[in-house]
């Protein structure tokens, strides 16, 4: 593996959903449980499409 540049964010997987207000505190509970291992977690929400995106990165 390459050395990152540091503050570097490499989006490493996407997944979609049905919108779920509980993914929230699952992404939560993720990133306060990871953080150790280099890895975080976003999630965003499209209205339109009634979907939530969750994306690992690793720092």
């Amino acid at each position: 593996m390459q050395e990152q540049e540091k503050g570097k964010l490499d989006l490493i997987a996407t997944k979609n959903f049905k919108t779920n207000t509980e993914l929230a505190y699952v992404v939560d509970f993720l990133n306060k449980n990871l953080k150790d291992k280099n890895i975080m977690f976003g999630l965003t929400k499209d209205k339109q499409k009634n979907e939530m995106t969750i994306n690992i990165y690793e720092f």
